[in-house]
């Protein structure tokens, strides 16, 4: 097997042999060390999406779906008014750890939806229709990648540079990636690509993730710190940037890691096109503009002390650390989804494919 092969085809999110518990890979000890683990306890489910160790917006709705498919087996022999009251108690608790990423709740609302529609049924019936769900969320997000690098793949020739953002490849999503996916997918058919990957500073998914798959995937990749974006732009050296989504609003703006829309403003002032790639779980077209998205604030500690021996700022300093920005829809080329390209205007041409 070859390395893109590897990296396109890894396993970040999966249910056990037995159906109980789900494993997933710890993206908090990449690119060190691979470490797998298994869970079926709500707290566990919980911990793993707020401390990032399954992270990316597809990934965590893929995960959140088979999450709760191993949690209901568990309370599977009460009457079915119990059965749901506990159902969505644990769909909320899930669905509190992280609000920004719309695929989270997207994802626990479908397999809610699931267990509503079928009241009917008996509880065993409803739980293996809950099975069924899950792994069609899966699924459907392999095949949306896959048309969502092809679309982005049109985008880009034989030898551009491309800078991105974060991580929106294949540990964030499902086999080829959203963002990264257009590399990949080119990659494999003989293309090269010299890609700059942003560090991505506090949490490093650009350091630590996205240039461990472009570099196992035999592609041109080169490490720079956030701030140097800039330079690398006006050196020529950047045709077009592919960055990921947390969450598209009905205008076109858009949510993605903290330092995406300077990027987007740096992109902007050099003339060079600037893309978002995600699925259609991605757009919330009940969101009017970024103005209502909700911004995720961390621990203040993860810019002070994470992956330092020791503290870079005296203790009584204070810190503001959101998980994300909102990128104006200004600044956008287009959104690549697995529908197509959708090109300005973005209120017009995004209710045209995904409104109602």
């Amino acid at each position: 097997m070859d390395e893109i092969t590897k990296v396109t085809h890894i396993d970040n999110v999966k249910l056990t042999g037995d159906k109980k518990a789900v494993t997933i890979i710890d993206q908090t000890q990449l690119p060190n060390r691979m470490v797998y683990l298994t869970m079926d306890t709500e707290e566990d489910c919980y911990d793993a999406i707020l401390k990032l160790k399954v992270r990316g917006a597809p990934a965590i709705g893929i995960f959140a779906g088979y999450a709760m498919y191993v949690l209901c087996q568990k309370y599977a022999h009460k009457p079915y008014g119990e059965f749901a009251a506990e159902f969505h108690r644990q769909k909320e608790y899930l669905n509190s750890s992280r609000p920004t990423a719309v695929n989270l709740s997207w994802a626990l609302k479908r397999m809610e939806q699931v267990v509503t529609d079928n009241a009917g049924k008996s509880v065993s019936e409803i739980v293996e229709l809950l099975g069924a769900e899950c792994a069609k969320i899966h699924q459907e997000d392999i095949e949306m990648c896959r048309k969502i690098s092809e679309y982005g793949l049109s985008l880009i020739k034989e030898g551009d540079g491309i800078l991105t953002h974060c991580n929106a490849g294949p540990l964030a999503t499902s086999r080829y990636g959203t963002a990264i996916g257009p590399m990949l997918l080119g990659k494999e058919r003989g293309m090269n690509f010299r890609v700059f990957a942003d560090e991505t500073r506090p949490l490093l998914q650009g350091a630590r993730l996205t240039s461990f798959e472009l570099q196992k995937a035999g592609i041109d990749v080169t490490l720079i710190c956030d701030n140097m974006a800039s330079i690398v732009m006006r050196n020529g050296w950047v045709q077009a940037c592919f960055v990921g989504c947390d969450r598209i609003a009905a205008n076109g703006d858009f949510a993605n890691k903290i330092g995406t829309s300077g990027v987007a403003i740096l992109a902007k002032h050099y003339g060079i096109p600037f893309y978002t790639l995600g699925p259609s779980s991605t757009i919330d077209m009940n969101c009017p503009d970024g103005a209502h998205i909700e911004i995720e604030l961390r621990d203040p500690e993860e810019i002070k002390e994470k992956f330092y021996a020791e503290p870079m700022a005296l203790k009584e300093v204070k810190c503001y650390n959101p998980a994300f920005d909102v990128t104006d829809h200004e600044l956008l080329s287009g959104i690549v989804t697995e529908k197509g390209i959708v090109r300005p205007p973005f209120d017009v041409n995004l209710k045209k494919l995904f409104g109602n």
